[in-house]
């Protein structure tokens, strides 16, 4: 092989790497279609940014107090409320154990989309997925279905990493 052909061989190499980086960055900006995302509006929306003029206005020389980007203390109530009126607590606990996990510190060790299935399916979780199963195997005990939506169950993990934030504040 001459030095001509090494150097065609590395032009399409560089080529290949251009049209792949290109490829990857131009998936990364808009059709993010996998579970969580950073950078995601907190009601579960893949738009874009929000409307210029959209959202409350800032006082005087303060902070807005709501954002398109920010979960708010509304849908941490919302969250909070499903969590009692589904009968969450009486299995789970904060900083202690019931009879199903301890949700302490949960936001921190599963992705929000790994809780959103949880939340959504657990009947599939337990049989298809290895953290699910295990639980199951753990604790003798299958999470029912609570009929939740998308967003209730965004509600819900909102309020998991709420709690979550207050009781690594407090340490």
């Amino acid at each position: 092989m001459g030095l001509s052909s090494n150097r065609s061989c590395a032009a399409w190499i560089l080529a290949a790497l251009l049209i792949a980086a290109v490829m990857v960055t131009g998936c990364s900006k808009g059709g993010d279609t996998g579970g969580s995302s950073a950078s995601a509006p907190a009601g579960g929306s893949s738009a874009s940014a929000p409307a210029a003029g959209s959202g409350s206005a800032a006082p005087a020389g303060g902070l807005a107090t709501v954002s398109a980007y920010d979960a708010g203390p509304s849908l941490v109530k919302k969250g909070e409320a499903l969590f009692q009126s589904k009968g969450c607590s009486a299995c789970h606990g904060f900083g202690r154990r019931i009879s199903c996990p301890d949700l302490n510190g949960v936001t921190m060790r599963r992705t929000a989309a790994w809780m959103e299935h949880q939340i959504l399916h657990p009947d599939v979780m337990t049989k298809q997925d290895p953290i699910a199963h295990q639980l199951f195997a753990q604790y003798s005990l299958q999470m029912p279905n609570q009929g939740l939506t998308a967003d209730e169950a965004h509600a819900v993990i909102e309020f998991l990493k709420s709690k979550n934030h207050e009781a690594a504040a407090a340490k």
